[in-house]
């Protein structure tokens, strides 16, 4: 696999990402003294996802916000008790991967019926096609042998904007439009993303090709 180094801009700042991730790593500690299994916190993370869309249904956007944080720290728990427990396996790395994905599905199908009667329940698909592109280009340029971790939608991003939305938008009285540019942020910048890792492994590609060259 190609471990050319990955420099590529990404929304949140990195600082925030590495403060956030170094908090929930403490709470990480009590999921091993409790010996809660990876699996069974992925597994919670999807329950989350879940719950989530749930609540949009029901039109609870507020609640949704909630447990969509609860979800985005199981699923950054789940690896980090995996790694600390010496309980990695290929079963459950891609079984945390699929989790997460229909996760995430369950989020926008909430949210797509939601605004099941507007135009807005188009924004919706499109927002999660782009999700589920990003991650397929990932995993797709993962099996040419080319690690490809670039984009500045990822799925912290994703998550972010949607907790914020929902919270914002409801605090504020104002959630279907504050809702609907969220989901047309995630729509135009997650499918730029899936194309920035497309793209990126052609490049990989023409600068393998130049080396052989010479």
């Amino acid at each position: 696999m190609s471990t050319q180094t990955q420099q590529a801009n990404r929304i949140l700042p990195k600082r925030l990402l590495s403060s956030s991730y170094d908090l929930i790593s403490r709470l990480a500690y009590l999921f091993i003294k409790l010996k809660i299994s990876p699996n069974a916190i992925s597994l919670t993370a999807l329950v989350a996802g879940m719950g989530a869309g749930l609540l949009f249904f029901l039109e609870k956007p507020l609640s949704a916000g909630l447990v969509i944080i609860l979800c985005g720290i199981f699923d950054i728990i789940d690896g980090k008790v995996a790694a600390s427990t010496k309980r990695t396996s290929l079963f459950g790395a891609i079984f945390d991967s699929t989790l997460d994905r229909y996760s995430e599905f369950f989020i926008y199908i909430g949210l797509a019926a939601y605004f099941r009667n507007h135009w807005a329940l188009w924004v919706a698909i499109l927002a999660f096609l782009g999700s589920a592109m990003v991650s397929y280009t990932r995993a797709r340029a993962e099996g040419l042998g080319i690690e490809c971790k670039i984009g500045i939608m990822q799925r912290a991003e994703r998550l972010v904007f949607l907790c914020l939305g929902s919270i914002i938008g409801s605090l504020a009285r104002i959630f279907d439009p504050v809702m609907i540019a969220v989901l047309a942020v995630i729509a135009l910048i997650s499918n730029f993303t899936a194309f920035q890792r497309a793209f990126y492994v052609k490049k990989i590609e023409k600068q393998g090709k130049l080396r052989k060259e010479d």
